[in-house]
């Protein structure tokens, strides 16, 4: 029997998330035995710092990929929109599996939408993207940082620490929690994270029997939509914890794409859509992206 192991993140939606792709993996090779390399990531270790002022969401791949490295894993789970454009050298994306709920949620104790919060409420959330938003729809309210596994942020909210908090909606669901959702945050009025929802596995591009083992629960649909919104980030010198978002739809052979750039500093924003052909992503991701450099999309991000 041969043995393959997945490298991990501690976390409770982590180890989910790999032991779903586990299972999906023996489902698709019964002779395969694959183990869990549970590991701590820096990401995970510094909670007291904004992820953008220590290098974004990279920080929870690097330990993942020196594992692969290092010959102690095959192979590492991820959520997408935690991984960077751009991979370094030797890795690449073996698989992206259907995508789940996309959408970021509101979640309170005493208020059941955003709307219902009172002025001066206090929201919790780290990322930039979803700051600019909210400052956008309730300039009012007050923002703190939040940081920490879905169980802490959870409990803070819970505790009082906060009148409300923004978490995504997939990671929620997957850890049989949708009842705390009070209001799913949808496109129109609020934009995801690129490729949010999405879970990957990324391997050795040394290694293409592992990497050939993944074929099998590549969801084509989805993987199509994140390649047209990283295409899109990447395009515009995005990274995870900058103020970009993105949502592709697709329908048939045609696909959508809007893309979203926020000003954290001015609280303004651009968008941007277009359509094109289903199976060229990365065009469509292009355009979107020269769209929002036309209405000033260098100036908001920084880009010299």
């Amino acid at each position: 029997m041969i043995t393959l192991r997945l490298a991990t993140r501690e976390s409770a939606l982590a180890l989910w998330q790999t032991q779903h792709v586990a299972a999906l993996l023996q489902a698709a090779h019964p002779a395969l035995n694959v183990q869990l390399v549970p590991m701590t990531t820096r990401g995970d270790q510094l909670l007291d710092v904004s992820l953008s002022k220590i290098g974004g969401k990279g920080l929870f791949l690097k330990e993942l990929e020196v594992a692969m490295l290092e010959g102690r894993a095959d192979a590492a789970v991820h959520s997408l929109k935690d991984v960077p454009m751009q991979l370094d050298a030797g890795f690449e994306l073996a698989a992206v599996l259907k995508r789940d709920n996309p959408f970021d949620a509101f979640i309170a104790n005493r208020y059941a939408t955003l709307d219902e919060l009172p002025v001066g409420a206090v929201v919790g959330t780290s990322s930039q993207r979803r700051q600019v938003q909210l400052k956008q729809l309730r300039p009012d309210i007050r923002i703190k940082d939040l940081r920490g596994n879905i169980n802490t942020r959870l409990a803070k909210c819970a505790n009082g620490d906060f009148d409300a908090i923004i978490l995504a909606c997939a990671g929620l669901e997957r850890l049989g929690l949708q009842e705390r959702i009070r209001q799913e945050l949808r496109p129109g009025s609020w934009w995801p994270a690129v490729a949010q929802g999405a879970i990957a596995v990324e391997s050795l591009s040394a290694k293409p029997e592992i990497t050939a083992l993944f074929a099998a629960l590549n969801d084509k649909t989805t993987e199509l939509r994140v390649r047209a919104e990283r295409a899109m980030n990447k395009a515009l010198h995005g990274s995870c914890q900058v103020p970009v978002a993105a949502y592709a739809e697709l329908d048939g052979d045609v696909m959508r794409l809007t893309g979203w750039v926020g000003d954290a500093t001015a609280i303004r924003s651009i968008s941007a859509s277009a359509e094109g052909v289903a199976n060229q992503p990365e065009a469509l991701g292009q355009e979107v992206a020269d769209m929002l450099f036309t209405q000033g999309a260098a100036e908001l991000l920084n880009i010299p």
